[in-house]
């Protein structure tokens, strides 16, 4: 293998019912739910921003999912199909088959709504992951930069990060309270950065921190926050001469209400 060769792995595609099992508030702005369930066996998560397609009750209280037809995933003519939405697999604990996602609370939409005003026993379901982006391990540092949106994502990468990984860890969060703490074994520098009111796409606090970073050696990139900032951060540091295949950059959400990702 080449140095810092990352690499996708795919994975077979499972749609899961799986229950609510336990609920908890992490922040003003956060909500952790472990979900559960027979359906979850054979699950697998590869890589800390993996996502998972989650469906949620339709307006009549239903899960409808889609199924793979000639032209991709389609719905059952004439069904309402389930609001469906992107997330992370905060945590996978395969000794009691639980799996944690955790929820930014926004004030709208089926998942921030669902989210908010979830209790043991709902049922959601869940679809993927369907791939993972495992990032080479032999990189010198790693600077992590993310809204409260990739918060989860950064949790997980920095609780499996070894003792010997460096890592800069940047996060913007809308006020004080949505601090969450973080554990690692790495060696690792986070930085909080609050809006206070600010619109979170109109914020540069994460561009304007990122523009001081400067490890030393080799660093891989990780980027996720509204699509047009994490374009610009990319954009910036391919001026400053880092190679593409050396950054990750993601749109997470974007300001204009759609959830397609930027990559």
């Amino acid at each position: 293998m080449s140095r810092h060769e990352s690499r996708r792995v795919m994975h077979e595609v499972r749609m899961r019912r799986l229950a609510v099992r336990r609920v908890e508030r992490l922040t003003p702005h956060m909500q952790r739910i472990v979900l559960g369930g027979a359906e979850l066996e054979g699950f697998f998560s590869g890589a800390p921003d993996d996502h998972v397609k989650l469906f949620f009750p339709n307006d009549a209280g239903e899960l409808v999912f889609p199924k793979r037809g000639p032209n991709g995933l389609e719905y059952p003519p004439g069904a309402d199909p389930s609001p469906m939405r992107d997330y992370t697999p905060r945590h996978h604990d395969t000794v009691h088959g639980e799996l944690t996602v955790d929820f930014v609370l926004h004030g709208d939409g089926p998942a921030s709504t669902w989210a908010d005003a979830a209790k043991v026993g709902d049922v959601i379901g869940a679809g993927g992951p369907r791939g993972s982006f495992v990032v080479a391990d032999d990189f010198d540092h790693y600077v992590l930069v993310a809204d409260e949106t990739g918060l989860p994502a950064i949790g997980r990468w920095l609780e499996e990060m070894p003792a010997s990984a460096s890592a800069t860890v940047l996060v913007e969060v809308p006020d004080g309270s949505d601090r969450q703490v973080l554990f690692t074994d790495a060696q690792c520098d986070v930085r909080w950065f609050e809006r206070d009111g600010v619109d979170a796409a109109a914020s540069t606090l994460l561009e304007d921190a990122l523009r001081g970073v400067s490890p030393k050696g080799d660093a891989f990139y990780w980027i996720a926050a509204e699509s047009r900032r994490a374009r610009n951060m990319r954009l910036m540091l391919a001026e400053r001469g880092v190679p593409k295949e050396w950054v990750r950059a993601t749109g997470y959400w974007k300001a204009d209400g759609t959830d397609d990702e930027d990559e």
